[in-house]
């Protein structure tokens, strides 16, 4: 069995020996392929928590509730719902994946801990955390990866990505020491306001992370990422099936929000490759761009 270390801040011994790589922190165990003893040691969390420089505790609780006194919300008289621009029904998220990759979709907010309504609400699914059996697994040419256990239908929630939330400068200084061969975990969400704003959350679950570290890049993927809000303005990074998922089947997402990456052909034209470390795709996708997807921002502080 491999020692898995618990996150800091789950109450109990700091480490554990389990075949369950969440070290029961999920509501589902995931094991890892044939115990396979050589995963990198690592705290589990299975949510953000505060790292160096965040600027807002991922634990604190600062939005208000819905009043909603039914056990479950409608869009027309939730204030959480308001903001939606596809509702949730019965965990079947997203009719339309394209509809919340647009950069003009509005803001997602689940119902939280101050609404009047339910834990059954419908507005109440990336809270819920991991519905589906998973296998953390090694991969032919990428490392390791992680697999469903059993059918996804399109729109469904898998999982979050989780871990430390970063200030920019650390982002920066972690992402500057790394190499050619170090895995990059850390993850720059944008969000653009109406008002012109940017809001900007560095998230990286390489020493304190959960199950979404082991996601690898495709530039096909079968999963995409949606910022979601529960209690506070920190989102939480949900992963959705962008398509009907086999049992079996390699989970990944692009990197690059499908839009960075098209430029990534051309990358060793465009950068110093000394400087900044462009490093293969092995994804096999037809559409592959042939590197992996990186935020330059980060290399220009």
């Amino acid at each position: 069995m491999e020692k898995f270390e618990r996150s800091s801040q789950v109450p109990g011994t700091d480490t554990a020996l389990c075949l369950d790589i969440c070290c029961g922190l999920e509501n589902i165990p995931v094991p890892v392929e044939s115990g396979d003893l050589n995963i990198p040691v690592f705290k589990y969390t299975p949510h953000h928590i505060a790292g160096p420089g965040a600027e807002v505790d991922p634990d604190e609780i600062t939005f208000t509730g819905c009043e909603c006194l039914s056990p479950s919300c409608t869009e027309d008289t939730c204030r959480c719902f308001a903001f939606h621009g596809c509702a949730y029904e019965s965990n079947q998220c997203f009719k339309n994946h394209n509809e919340v990759m647009n950069v003009f979709s509005p803001p997602i907010f689940e119902c939280n801990i101050m609404c009047k309504c339910s834990e059954n609400c419908i507005n109440r699914v990336v809270q819920r955390g991991l519905q589906f059996k998973l296998q953390v697994f090694k991969t032919a040419s990428k490392g390791w990866g992680l697999r469903t256990l059993q059918p996804i239908n399109k729109g469904l929630f898998v999982c979050e990505y989780a871990g430390e939330i970063l200030g920019f400068a650390e982002a920066c200084r972690r992402t500057q020491l790394q190499t050619k061969t170090d895995n990059n975990y850390l993850i720059a969400v944008r969000e653009y306001t109406s008002n012109g704003q940017v809001l900007q959350t560095y998230v990286d679950p390489a020493q304190v992370g959960n199950i979404g570290r082991f996601i690898n890049h495709s530039c096909q993927p079968n999963l995409f990422m949606v910022p979601v809000r529960v209690d506070s303005m920190v989102p939480k990074l949900g992963l959705f099936a962008a398509s009907d998922i086999m049992a079996g089947e390699e989970l990944s997402y692009d990197y690059s929000g499908k839009i960075n990456n098209l430029s990534q052909r051309a990358g060793q034209d465009q950068f110093n490759t000394e400087d900044v470390p462009n490093k293969p795709c092995h994804c096999g996708a037809p559409s592959c761009v042939g590197f992996l997807p990186y935020d330059r921002s980060c290399f220009e502080s």
